[in-house]
């Protein structure tokens, strides 16, 4: 066995004779079980709210979405579909248009997006499962499904035939307005459905037929403002997103769903990381302790070491013991403290012992990444710290 790791071993189970080197030991192990402990259980519960907040747009968004660069739309012939279609990969594909309006119900107005759906919609996009009450729209109608939000402004209900619900499109073209009531195209829609997914997303947008969404807009039936994709899960997205974007051209780019919120999913990362390192500084200052008590445990063995010295062991060797112990030290403590982070993280997934509403517990998420991470951190910082403690044994200290 190698001489420094078994010493080590001897110094980490057996009892000082000095009582407060045995106390200041039990704190710094306490102090490196608690810190693993605090800082897998927060890295779990931000997981959890990561989680949480990308399950809105999870729920809205399609797995790859096609939109115009330059431009509110594109067309898209019957050949570059029939290619779109023999894209391994790609399961279904959904026609949009999005266009920012306004909305009129007795007397109250509301700017939102009108977004037209085709039939393929519900199949690639899982709005049509978010529906608050009534039902989704049916193809070739005026039907339309809005958010809970916009008929919370409006006061708006379902099937509501003595008031009716207008919308509102600027005609396209240039020059002055001479007559008002010939600047909009117009239409009346009859609400069958109210989603509720988010309180942002619940007022953004009034869903229609894709083709009255075109005759609104003077679109002809080739033209869309964007192409919503649903893929295979283990598609190649890269290869997928290369393919469409040959065949729809230089005009339209093909992003995922995390470009389609690269401000959200940045701004989260940004949290995780803070909040890494902020739980970091406070492992970071318990593990002094440790630092503190290895320093102790170098002058209480100060005789043991010189004796050792003397009989030909090399000061690395004698350094090399400390720098064991406490690393060692740190391991255990990490391993205990997640565990323990484990079973809270546990508790809470099958108790909800911590509720943010009456119906709607803390989300947290055990991830193995955050083991990972934990235990990485933890061993890390305590080999240093135990580097830094071992350096203390010199030969000047020996002498």
């Amino acid at each position: 066995m190698n001489f420094p790791f078994y010493i080590a071993k001897r110094y980490i189970f057996s009892k000082s004779k000095n009582n407060a080197i045995n106390i200041i030991t039990r704190i710094a192990s306490g102090g490196i079980i608690v810190g693993a402990m605090a800082l897998f259980i927060v890295l779990s519960a931000f997981s959890g709210l990561r989680e949480f907040s990308l399950s809105f747009s999870n729920d809205f968004d399609p797995d790859l979405k096609a939109n115009a660069i330059s431009g509110k739309s594109f067309s898209i012939s019957p050949e570059q579909e029939k290619e779109i279609k023999a894209i391994t990969g790609v399961v279904l594909y959904s026609k949009i248009i999005e266009e920012r309006v306004l909305f009129s119900f007795d007397g109250k107005q509301q700017v939102t997006f009108l977004k037209g759906v085709d039939v393929n919609f519900t199949k690639v996009n899982k709005a049509s499962e978010k529906l608050f009450s009534g039902q989704w729209l049916k193809p070739n109608t005026t039907q339309c499904v809005v958010g809970y939000g916009i008929s919370e402004k409006l006061s708006m209900g379902l099937f509501d035939f003595n008031n009716p619900f207008e919308v509102y499109v600027p005609k396209p073209g240039k020059g002055t307005i001479e007559n008002p009531d010939e600047a909009f195209n117009k239409s009346e829609l009859t609400p069958v459905g109210i989603y509720a997914i988010s309180e942002e997303l619940d007022s953004k947008y009034v869903f229609v037929d894709l083709s009255l969404a075109q005759e609104l807009l003077e679109y002809n039936t080739t033209q869309v403002s964007g192409i919503e994709f649903r893929t295979k899960p283990d598609a190649n997205e890269a290869e997928i997103i290369s393919k469409i974007e040959k065949i729809l051209g230089n005009n339209v780019a093909v992003k995922n769903r995390a470009q389609l919120n690269a401000t959200l999913y940045k701004m989260l990362n940004t949290e995780n990381i803070a909040v890494y390192l902020i739980f970091t500084l406070v492992v970071i200052i318990a593990l002094f302790n440790l630092i503190g008590a290895l320093i102790m445990m170098v002058l209480d063995k100060k005789s043991n070491l010189k004796t050792l010295f003397n009989l030909g062991t090399e000061v690395k060797n004698l350094r090399k013991i400390f720098l064991l112990q406490g690393t060692l030290l740190t391991v255990l403590g990490g391993i205990i403290g997640i565990i323990l982070g484990i079973l809270v993280v546990a508790l809470q997934t099958k108790y909800q012992l911590i509720m943010i509403t009456q119906s709607l517990a803390y989300p947290v998420l055990f991830s193995i990444q955050n083991i990972f991470i934990v235990f990485g951190t933890i061993v890390s910082l305590g080999f240093i710290s135990s580097l830094i403690a071992s350096s203390r044994v010199n030969k000047k200290l020996l002498d």
